[in-house]
């Protein structure tokens, strides 16, 4: 199989073409190996290539996917005997003892892996440029970031290495991606996609594992390999009535939809972003459904101040279990990492309590929005994707990093309200995802617009819990409206 005809098929296409046997698997993977060698110097997205191993993986007879060259994001989705290095020097004897259930049912799928993609360090920002892996570049404008955490595989697929690639979201980092890259992307509920077995909830909770990919259709079905619980899973979610893949099929019913383009956190957003979500509002009105300007009331600086909380907690305790586990020094981390651990190792554990227990308030005001709407359609993102570098931490405040550090003073910066004005400005390009991580609910980026300098311009739709069966119907419907795949061919030379 040529490279031109590789990048012509989406993976179910692809899955087709093996199974009827008018290519062999073998024939694919190495498509998708020449592919990756081709444009991967120039964006950096794959940190651990898997090729050899590729070649001879066995594929189990009648999956689904058999023979699709797939990419596992390198934080989480653990592969037994690899090292999953999180992005992370502190984290670099992190050799998986098992598979993750998303790597075990991926496998049993037939997806062939290919090797794991580039993150930030921890998974904690929306550019992805560790220090150990080096920048990962947008592949529709080199200068520029992919965004994060799952930055790798948004750069890999949009790039056409392959047709979808693992991803995780805690704060946007599967929606974050995919509208940088001009991707499909949706974070499944919490609960649909087991976190198991190395631990229950992902970050409490607010994570969860899925995919990045050119078509709709294919994460339906991904979602239907993937969903589903595991053994020792801390609840259960109600399945679909039927396969994902049956029901994008299916014409939505007439939806109202609330739609908002104002920053909950009162930050700044692109005309060109706003400008897109009024458009697709107004492509869903001549698709049948009732669009009209409606948010959420909640309390937007209060739940920004909650997710940081959050990463202060993860941070700490991911650090602690690198220096408990391997031996780890403080050094191997970042010096932006080394600073949530403190902040997180000094935040009272009574005000973490009541910052968790506030997530309940953001569920509870959704929830009354859901009352009212079906969907919300607002912005995936609040600016355009940095350049490369642009989010460094400056010389300045560099230094005043140091000397918080050095002077442990965590609990002088909580009681400044300092961290008030740092969740803020940490969160101010990407505002509109974190809702959906807090309050377990389904929310998807999809590629409809693309800004006037050739950016894409993801727009997102939020559903009330479990209903991603209308999320995917509703993209099913506005890509045959609006189709996107052939904007990838502006991108079939890169290299």
């Amino acid at each position: 199989m040529k490279e031109a005809e590789y990048l012509r098929f989406d993976a179910v296409a692809l899955a087709d073409l093996i199974r009827r046997g008018e290519v062999r698997a073998e024939e694919v993977c190495a498509a998708a190996i020449r592919r990756a060698e081709t444009v991967d110097r120039r964006i950096n997205a794959i940190c651990q290539p898997q090729y050899e191993q590729a070649r001879s993986q066995p594929l189990p007879e009648d999956a689904p996917l058999a023979g699709v060259p797939f990419l596992l994001k390198d934080l989480a989705q653990e592969q037994e005997g690899v090292l999953c290095s999180y992005g992370s020097r502190g984290f670099r004897h992190n050799i998986a003892r098992t598979d993750s259930e998303f790597v075990r049912r991926s496998r049993s799928g037939g997806l062939v892996f290919l090797g794991r993609t580039a993150t930030p360090e921890l998974g904690l920002k929306a550019v992805t440029e560790s220090k150990l892996w080096g920048p990962t570049r947008n592949p529709w404008d080199l200068s520029r970031t992919p965004g994060g955490s799952s930055g790798g595989s948004g750069a890999a697929v949009a790039a056409g290495i392959v047709p979808i690639a693992g991803a995780n979201d805690g704060g946007g980092s599967i929606r974050i991606p995919a509208a940088y890259n001009g991707l499909f992307g949706l974070k499944p509920s919490r609960g649909r996609v087991s976190s198991g077995p190395l631990v229950g909830e992902a970050w409490t909770g607010a994570s969860v594992d899925h995919v990045v990919s050119r078509t709709v259709r294919d994460s339906a079905a991904m979602l239907d390999l993937l969903a589903g619980p595991a053994e020792g899973d801390p609840f259960r979610i109600a399945p679909p009535a039927q396969p994902y893949a049956e029901l994008m099929q299916q014409a939505p019913r007439p939806l109202r939809i609330g739609l908002f383009t104002e920053s909950p956190y009162h930050t700044e957003v692109d005309p060109e972003y706003v400008e897109a979500v009024e458009a697709t509002g107004r492509l869903l009105e001549s698709l049948g459904h009732e669009v009209e300007l409606a948010r959420p009331h909640y309390d937007g600086p209060a739940l920004a101040r909650c997710y940081l909380g959050l990463y202060f907690g993860e941070v700490a305790a991911a650090m602690a279990r690198a220096q408990d586990d391997w031996g780890a020094k403080d050094s191997d981390f970042e010096l932006e990492t080394r600073l949530l651990a403190m902040l997180g190792r000094t935040l009272p554990l009574p005000d973490y309590v009541r910052m968790r227990q506030q997530w309940n308030d953001f569920g509870r005001a959704l929830g009354q929005f859901f009352g009212r709407y079906d969907l919300y359609l607002c912005p995936s993102a609040g600016q355009k994707p940095a350049r490369i570098g642009e989010m460094n931490t400056p010389a300045h405040l560099q230094l005043m990093a140091r000397l918080m550090l050095a002077l442990k003073a965590g609990r002088l910066v909580h009681r400044s309200g300092q961290v008030d004005q740092l969740a803020l400005e940490s969160l101010a390009r990407t505002p509109f995802t974190q809702l959906a991580n807090l309050t377990g609910t389904p929310a998807m980026s999809v590629p409809l617009h693309w800004s006037a300098d050739g950016l894409p311009v993801g727009v997102q739709l939020g559903a009330p819990s479990g209903d991603e069966a209308t999320l995917l119907q509703v993209a099913a419907q506005l890509e045959e409206a609006l189709p996107w795949f052939g904007q990838y061919e502006r991108l079939d030379t890169l290299g």
